[in-house]
C-alpha cells in the first residue's frame, strides 16, 4: 500500500483499503452495463464513474495492468449493454420510452436522438458514447430502426474503444501525477465518490419522477 494511501486512510478512506479495488470493479461493470442497456441508465453518471474509478485505483497504488484490465472489462461490458439495448429496441421499438410532460423522457428528446442517428448514421453510434442521454437512447433507436446488426456492433465497439479506456486511464494516470500533492489526490477521490453517489441518487429520483408520468402516444 502506498504512503499516499496510508495518509488518505487517516482521513476516513481506510474502508477502501480492503473493499476498494473489488468494489470499484463491481460498481463500474454494473453501472456501465445498466447505462448502456436500459432507460434508467440515461440518468446515471457514467462518465464521472469511469474517471473516478481510475483515480481510486491510482489512490490504492494499483498496478498499471489493473487499470488496463478494468478498461478492457468495462469496454466489453459497454458493448454487451448496447447489444441488449439494441435487442430491446428491435423487439419493442421506442413506444414505451416517451412520457407525457417528461423533462428528459419526452417525445422531443426521442425525436432529436432519432434525427441525430438518421443524419450521422454509423458515426452517430460512435459519437453517442460521449453524449450522455443519447448514449442510452441510441441502441434502442438503432434497434427500432432495424439498423444492420453487424454495422451496429462495429460502430458501438468503436465508440466503446474510444470512450471507456480514455476516461479510466486519464483518471488513473492523471491521479498518478499528483504523488507530490497527496492532499489534492485524496480530495479528488472524495470528490469522485461524492459526485458518483450524489449523481446516482439524483438520477434514480429523476427516473422515478419521469416514469410516474403517463406514456406519450406517438402522433
Amino acid at each position: 500500500m502506498s504512503s499516499v494511501f496510508a495518509e488518505g486512510s487517516g482521513v476516513g478512506l481506510d474502508w477502501l483499503a480492503t473493499a476498494g479495488p473489488v468494489l470499484v470493479w463491481i460498481v463500474v461493470l454494473a453501472f456501465v452495463f445498466i447505462e448502456c442497456a436500459v432507460i434508467i441508465g440515461l440518468f446515471l453518471p457514467g462518465d464521472s464513474l469511469l474517471f473516478g474509478a481510475g483515480i481510486i485505483l491510482a489512490q490504492h497504488g494499483s498496478p498499471d495492468l489493473e487499470a488496463w484490465a478494468l478498461s478492457l472489462a468495462a469496454l466489453i461490458t459497454a458493448v454487451a449493454g448496447n447489444q441488449v439495448g439494441y435487442r430491446i429496441g428491435r423487439h419493442t421499438g421506442t413506444r414505451f420510452v416517451a412520457r407525457r410532460g417528461g423533462k428528459v423522457l419526452n417525445q422531443d428528446n426521442l425525436d432529436r436522438a432519432r434525427d441525430f442517428l438518421n443524419r450521422k448514421g454509423f458515426l452517430a453510434i460512435v459519437l453517442a458514447r460521449w453524449i450522455p442521454w443519447i448514449r442510452t437512447l441510441a441502441p434502442l433507436i438503432a434497434g427500432a430502426a432495424r439498423m444492420d446488426a453487424r454495422r451496429f456492433m462495429l460502430a458501438t465497439t468503436a465508440g466503446a474503444l474510444l470512450w471507456v479506456p480514455t476516461l479510466v486511464l486519464v483518471g488513473f494516470y492523471g491521479a498518478g501525477l499528483l504523488e507530490s500533492m497527496p492532499w489534492l489526490k485524496t480530495t479528488l477521490v472524495w470528490a469522485s465518490i461524492a459526485f458518483f453517489v450524489g449523481g446516482t441518487v439524483y438520477g434514480i429520483y429523476r427516473y422515478r419522477q419521469e416514469m410516474r408520468k403517463p406514456m406519450e402516444e406517438p402522433a
